[in-house]
């Protein structure tokens, strides 16, 4: 298939800047993957939509301050760094801004910090650099900034770092949020609970898989790169018995990509444990471990609208898309939702 197929026309004023003014207070559209009707919901209305004994899956990583702003040394110049994976205490693979202008050695000033520029990657502008000094999350906390995608065009603020972070964030890894769980409150997740629902929580940690641009032209040309995943044994016993008597629903595609790359079709069963996976889901895959899913608006020509495809069928995606345009929808990172069933 070609990227092309997976491109459509959305208005800008439709790409929300801004989460909602209350977390949980956005829209939902309902599409039956196999009839193809759509419903125009509330998040809140969410379970009374799902049959009783559904289990959500939901990922539990936590987003760093990952974007960090420096200086080059010996011109002044600004540079972004956005942190994307750390390899040791000092040393960090990142994205770059401009990245043809930096060079292996360029030295770059940091708040309380220096980096230097090891070795640079063909792949996107990333690289990898090392720090005088160590860089974990308590640094990153107090000098990073939140890592909003480039689509919001302002710069971040106190109230991002509570906004663009799910309610249930445990475990630092992750650099951009897995936003479909950004819709949840406590308040809809004790009405999930009491209305005979069952919550289960994984982790897989957002980096370059998750939100890198398709670049070529077939789609089965683009090399997904791997992101790290933990699903403890409760966790995974819950689902393994959901997936036998009730359905599995994922909320987001992060949590979706960790499903399918863990579970095995010969013992009907989950992977234990910590895992990786550059699984890149697009039409024509058979999905066996999920059988919902619950998901915000994905920007054109992504993976993750190639994954929401694969789920529900590329036509009808589109057209769902184009409806949600004309009725409003607010689109991505602090947009509104979806739930395929």
């Amino acid at each position: 298939m070609k990227t092309s197929d997976f491109d459509f026309d959305l208005p800008p004023e439709l790409i929300a800047q801004h989460p909602p003014p209350l977390r949980g207070q956005s829209r939902l559209l309902v599409l039956d993957r196999k009839t193809g009707k759509r419903e125009h919901c509330m998040v809140n209305d969410l379970p009374d939509l799902l049959e009783t004994g559904t289990t959500l899956v939901f990922n539990d990583s936590r987003v760093r301050k990952a974007r960090l702003a420096g200086v080059q040394e010996d011109t002044g110049a600004a540079a972004e760094f956005l942190l994307t994976k750390k390899l040791d205490a000092f040393t960090w693979k990142a994205l770059v801004k401009r990245s043809k202008r930096r060079k292996p050695g360029s030295r770059y000033l940091f708040p309380e910090r220096t980096g230097t520029i090891e070795s640079m990657s063909t792949n996107e502008g990333e690289i990898a650099i090392r720090f005088d000094k160590s860089v974990d999350d308590v640094y990153l906390e107090k000098c990073g900034h939140v890592p909003l995608p480039p689509y919001i065009r302002r710069e971040d603020t106190a109230a991002d770092s509570a906004q663009y972070q799910t309610i249930y964030a445990k475990e630092p890894g992750s650099s951009a949020a897995p936003t479909a769980g950004l819709h949840f409150t406590d308040a809809l997740l004790d009405k999930l609970n009491q209305t005979g629902m069952n919550t289960v929580f994984v982790t897989l940690h957002v980096g370059l898989g998750t939100f890198l641009p398709v670049r070529s032209e077939n789609i089965e040309d683009h090399i997904m790169h791997e992101e790290e995943y933990s699903i403890a044994d409760d966790a995974a016993a819950k689902i393994e018995a959901a997936k036998k008597e009730k359905k599995v629903l994922a909320v987001g595609t992060t949590s979706l990509r960790t499903l399918e790359s863990a579970w095995s079709d010969n013992s009907g069963s989950l992977q234990r444990g910590e895992g990786s996976t550059a699984i890149f889901i697009y039409p024509g895959y058979r999905f066996r471990a999920v059988d919902m899913l619950f998901t915000n608006f994905h920007t054109p020509c992504s993976t993750l609208l190639m994954l929401v495809s694969a789920f529900a069928g590329n036509e009808l995606i589109m057209e769902t898309y184009n409806e949600a345009i004309k009725e409003g929808y607010r689109f991505f990172s602090y947009g509104d939702a979806m739930l395929i069933r």
